[in-house]
């Protein structure tokens, strides 16, 4: 390894200089892997060929943190990479050997290794017509931003850094190597990748950047829907959500495929008789992310960062614009928010190409979300906390999570109270588990025992049948078999023939 990187940036020795000791303690980070590299980048040297670190592992290491990728990049077109890895890696692929990319393992490390680039676009339909290109700095400019446009050189360790990424990276600003507005033409869905590494990184976008976002968000329709869902996954799932949501939505972006977000920026009335659902689904979530469990622990504590927690905080208010409504006492109600919410929430979802577990949970916490509000001080019967321990199912964890961050008021002593109500609701439910394995209630005679004592066979009938004595269960808790059977009897006499 060089005494002394060698540096490529904007400015020359002075720049170079300055950020010499910022480029040591990176180099530093990747030690663990830059044997490795170094002689990859020796063999491809000896095949006349370039190799450079870029992108994500680099911007990493100046970051301080140890990045899972190793992204590499030459002038080395697919066969020749695969000339020089093959007998070397472990293992390689070429699934994206249309665009120029080979995969290959070495050891327990996985690296991907791309052609310089150099697209175009058809700008109506995102589709890249795939050019190689022959520079490392040409491969650069085409970039995202400027702090994932800096590269090291294998095996020299030359930094280069032509678009002064690590100036923006010291600024905490993200800047695209090109005009924005160019960049973001080639590829609307960088715009949602800065709204993500601004939530990742706590990043600000370049004025310049956020008025490019303004002027081309509606672009972002030509992006399929999985693309942005993806984008839009990983900024929920960052440290710092509200960043990138707030640039969604000041930008118009979040307009063009949740637009359900920003409608919730309801206007308020002279009286100010409610409160800003908008920035109070905001704080929801962030509450929400302070009651995960930690990552790896067990699933009852909700590891974070949990996806379906985060949808349902986010959204468990959208169905509040389409439910307000000015009373004439001069109050405010959303009658029936919560199942509106539920139907927009899957709507939206299934748009946005979600999985169908994932849209069915999400949406039964948004209809769910309100039932605690009926506990008051307790006066809950235990029947009631049966059926609501029952209707939330495996989702009671995160409906415990989501109930607690529903409480945004500035009330002290109002906060308190819900917050002490929620804990004997869940000292109920402690209690009624540990009695009567509430986790997994069912009626006490099983479809068999119902069909024998009814003297009928498997159908909807039966099914009706099931239903009550579940009912019954819920409502008296356990009461036996005997009693059970006795109360089916009695149900069935009563039933009307037709029934």
């Amino acid at each position: 390894m060089p005494e002394r990187p060698d540096t490529t940036v904007p400015g020359g020795a002075q720049q170079a200089d300055a950020g010499l000791p910022l480029l040591r303690a990176a180099v530093a980070r990747l030690a663990p892997v830059l044997p490795m590299l170094g002689e990859l980048g020796e063999r491809f040297a000896a095949a006349g060929h370039e190799l450079a670190l870029v992108g994500g592992p680099v911007r990493d290491a100046f970051l301080g943190r140890v990045s899972p990728d190793l992204d590499l990049t030459t002038d080395a077109r697919p066969d020749e990479v695969l000339a020089v890895v093959v007998g070397w890696a472990d293992a390689h692929w070429d699934i994206g050997r249309e665009f120029g990319t080979v995969g290959l393992r070495k050891g327990a490390h996985v690296i991907e290794i791309t052609t310089y680039r150099a697209d175009t676009y058809d700008r109506t339909s995102r589709k890249p017509e795939v050019m190689f290109g022959d520079s490392l700095e040409g491969d650069l400019v085409r970039r995202d931003f400027t702090v994932n446009a800096m590269a090291i050189r294998l095996p020299s360790l030359e930094f280069v850094d032509v678009h002064g990424g690590l100036s923006d990276l010291v600024t905490r600003r993200l800047m695209t190597p090109a005009a924005p507005e160019e960049s973001f033409a080639d590829d609307p869905l960088r715009m949602m990748r800065a709204a993500r590494f601004a939530s990742q990184l706590g990043f600000d976008v370049a004025p310049e950047v956020r008025a490019a976002m303004v002027e081309r968000a509606g672009t972002l329709s030509i992006i399929s829907a999985e693309r942005v869902r993806d984008e839009f996954t990983k900024l929920l799932l960052s440290p710092t959500p509200r960043l990138g949501l707030t640039l969604l939505v000041d930008t118009g972006l979040a307009d063009v495929f949740l637009p359900e977000l920003p409608a919730l920026r309801l206007e308020l009335d002279e009286h100010h008789r409610h409160k800003d659902v908008y920035e109070h689904s905001l704080i929801v979530l962030e509450q929400a992310i302070d009651l995960e469990g930690p990552a790896g622990g067990p699933a009852e504590s909700v590891p974070g960062p949990d996806l379906v927690l985060r949808l349902a905080a986010l959204l468990h208010d959208i169905g509040k614009p389409a439910t307000r409504r000015f009373e004439d006492g001069g109050g405010v109600s959303f009658h029936h928010h919560e199942l509106v919410g539920a139907k927009l929430t899957s709507k939206r979802m299934k748009a946005m190409r979600f999985d169908k577990d994932t849209t069915k949970q999400v949406a039964r916490l948004v209809e769910l979300h309100l039932r605690f509000h009926g506990y008051g001080e307790g006066q809950w019967t235990d029947s009631a906390v049966r059926r609501y321990v029952t209707d939330a199912g495996p989702l009671l964890t995160r409906l415990h999570r989501l109930t607690r961050s529903d409480c945004t008021t500035r009330n002290v002593r109002k906060a308190q109270r819900l917050s002490r109500a929620y804990d004997d609701l869940e000292a109920r439910i402690d209690r009624l588990a540990a009695e009567e394995e509430l986790a997994a209630v069912r009626p006490e005679l099983n479809g068999n025992e119902i069909a024998e004592a009814l003297g009928i066979r498997p159908g909807p009938v039966l099914g009706q049948a099931y239903d009550y004595l579940l009912s019954v269960r819920l409502d008296d808790g356990p009461i036996g078999k005997d009693a059970a059977r006795e109360k089916l009897l009695a149900w069935w006499a009563a039933r009307e023939p037709s029934a």
